[in-house]
């Protein structure tokens, strides 16, 4: 489980054959082989750690649901530690499991903050709401507006100068992940519903 709050941005060195060593610094302490770690919001598990490096596999369901299969040598990725229970949460909770990917549509300033219009597919749409929680490449971010295609966050200045969203340009792809409270109560509410119906009739 992570909070959505971006440790470091670390440089990806190589992505091939399903493999992806990072450059990285601060995400490193207390860190070992087998530990998770979100790459831009990705929950995957370090295969090994070297000097300034990581290792992580990536499997082809990563590939498909995410980004992570477009990062080339050079680029950066978002980094968090997994959450210790106990600690504080600055975000909201994100379990590291992308629901899909989203298109950067425009950024717009507005005043010292940007922002930030992404499209997202319909069956993700319904999930998202005015001043709920999404997390994008694994920073957790407050909803502005929404529309039938489209959401919009507004980046405050200390998220663009650290994290990748202060890089993004329209027509680039993020990681998506929507709120699990919002999934929890579409599954339960129609067996609730049931189980009241078959109550009442009894």
């Amino acid at each position: 489980m992570f909070s959505g709050i971006v440790e470091e941005m670390g440089t990806v060195q190589s992505n091939e054959k399903g493999q992806m060593h990072i450059a990285a610094n601060r995400v490193l302490k207390g860190l070992k082989p087998g530990d998770s770690i979100a790459v831009n919001g990705a929950c995957l598990t370090i295969t090994s750690i070297g000097r300034g490096s990581f290792s992580v596999d990536v499997v082809p369901e990563t590939l498909r649901r995410t980004n992570l299969g477009l990062q080339k040598p050079g680029e950066v990725v978002n980094l968090e530690r997994p959450l210790v229970f106990g600690g504080r949460v600055g975000g909201h909770l994100v379990q590291g499991h992308v629901d899909d990917t989203g298109e950067v549509l425009s950024l717009t300033p507005q005043g010292n903050a940007v922002i930030a219009r992404f499209k997202a597919s319909r069956k993700l749409m319904r999930y998202i709401v005015e001043k709920g929680f999404v997390a994008l490449d694994g920073v957790s971010l407050t909803v502005v507006e929404k529309d039938r295609g489209w959401f919009s966050i507004s980046l405050i200045p200390y998220t663009i100068e650290n994290t990748t969203l202060g890089r993004r340009k329209p027509g680039e792809v993020v990681n998506l992940e929507v709120d699990i409270i919002a999934k929890y109560v579409e599954e339960i509410l129609p067996a609730r519903k049931s189980l009241t119906r078959q109550g009442s009739s009894g």
